[in-house]
């Protein structure tokens, strides 16, 4: 499905984009762990990706009528997607944080993170080396 260099590089600022966000969530999950009623939220990423790569289709969410949702299936429609886990509930006053999973998946999403900016530096050192041919 990646066809070329440029393509892979604009997959992994996607990826980038994509752990910022769980970042962000993260955090603002751990903030909220003692207001009542707060649902945990979440970013799906890698699974859409996932389904990108392999080829199978995916909806796209149209937000106005003219919006066009059939047909397009490239990478511009792997998007992340903000998630609420409304199901679960861990406390009486209905807010289901816990802040020891919140902390390791904020680790686990900063070694991701840290692995794909690696990644992408490699890459464009290869890029750099190709243009100047080797030197």
């Amino acid at each position: 499905m990646l066809n070329n260099a440029f393509q892979a590089i604009d997959l992994q600022k996607k990826a980038l984009d994509a752990s910022w966000l769980r970042q962000d969530i993260l955090s603002n999950n751990i903030a909220n762990v003692n207001t009542p009623g707060y649902k945990r939220q979440d970013v799906e990423f890698e699974n859409l990706l996932e389904d990108y790569l392999s080829g199978k289709r995916f909806s796209i969410n149209a937000t106005h009528p003219g919006h066009i949702t059939d047909g397009f299936s490239g990478l511009d429609s792997v998007r992340p997607r903000v998630i609420t886990e409304e199901n679960t509930s861990l406390r009486i006053d209905g807010n289901n944080v816990n802040v020891d999973t919140e902390m390791a998946e904020l680790a686990k999403n900063s070694i991701k993170y840290n692995a794909v900016v690696t990644d992408v530096n490699s890459q464009l050192r290869r890029l750099k080396s190709a243009i100047s041919g080797g030197r």
